[in-house]
């Protein structure tokens, strides 16, 4: 069998390994991916009216439900991948990870299973916010079929990028609730984007910071994507951000996972 071979034969067995952990201890999932769910039937039912009226929809909360919609899918994969933070320290401080080092299979597979993981879940996790949005009436009538399948491209590179970010966190990081604290900025950043209001109404010593992180561009090229709306080059951002991050997340992992002694 070819070392390619291989690496894929143990990446896959890594990645099952994964796959029943998330379905046998779905708590943390779950709690995660409450916390976009939660704020999607907050601002919708609650603050949906007037702030539909301040982005310009009038009263109709359904103008803020299409606004809000793509930041918290965004929102959703970052929750999602504290949980991949999480697990990847727990693996480091239980000691399994020292047993695979002195078993014959491919070093990098371990990180591999975990972000293959952590991307499906996200995928998931998406899917599952998705289809709460459209029940409380979400549409995307105008988006074509190749519009979506853009969108669901971005969204994966998304995942892809801030999972090897987020496995780079569990490796530094010495107990899972430092993992879960290290994370934090990755469900924090959405607070601090157009996720919920436009950047324009921010204070303007704030607007550059808003404007330039990494989610703001990600969530005007999915609206743009989705609702027809104006990308402009947030399209090119976004895909710099994701390109990026993920180059970053995988030399800071795999550097970090193969000096650690344990």
């Amino acid at each position: 069998m070819s070392s390619l071979s291989l690496a894929v034969r143990d990446a896959n067995t890594m990645l099952r390994r994964n796959l029943l952990h998330a379905r046998r201890y779905p708590s943390l999932t779950l709690n995660l991916l409450l916390t976009p769910i939660m704020l999607l039937l907050l601002f919708v039912y609650i603050f949906g009216e007037a702030m539909s009226a301040g982005i310009g929809g009038g009263p109709d909360r359904s103008a803020y439900i299409a606004y809000i919609v793509p930041g918290l899918l965004l929102m959703t994969i970052g929750s999602t991948v504290v949980g991949t933070a999480v697990s990847v320290s727990n693996d480091m401080s239980e000691g399994i990870i020292a047993r695979f080092r002195t078993m014959a299979i491919h070093r990098p597979s371990v990180l591999v299973g975990h972000v293959a993981g952590s991307v499906l879940q996200s995928i998931a996790s998406v899917v599952l916010v998705g289809a709460v949005a459209v029940a409380i009436g979400f549409r995307s009538t105008n988006a074509t079929a190749l519009e979506w399948l853009a969108a669901f491209g971005l969204l994966a590179l998304f995942a892809l990028a801030f999972t090897w970010i987020a496995v780079g966190m569990g490796l530094i990081s010495p107990n899972a609730e430092a993992a879960s604290n290290n994370a934090m900025p990755m469900i924090l950043l959405p607070l601090l984007s157009s996720a919920f209001t436009p950047v324009d109404s921010m204070p303007g010593w704030f607007q550059p910071i808003a404007e330039y992180q990494p989610f703001t561009p990600a969530i005007e090229t999915l609206r743009g994507l989705l609702l027809g709306t104006e990308i402009g080059h947030n399209g090119w951002l976004a895909i710099a951000w994701c390109l990026g991050l993920a180059v970053l997340g995988y030399s800071w992992s795999t550097s970090t996972f193969n000096r650690d002694p344990q």
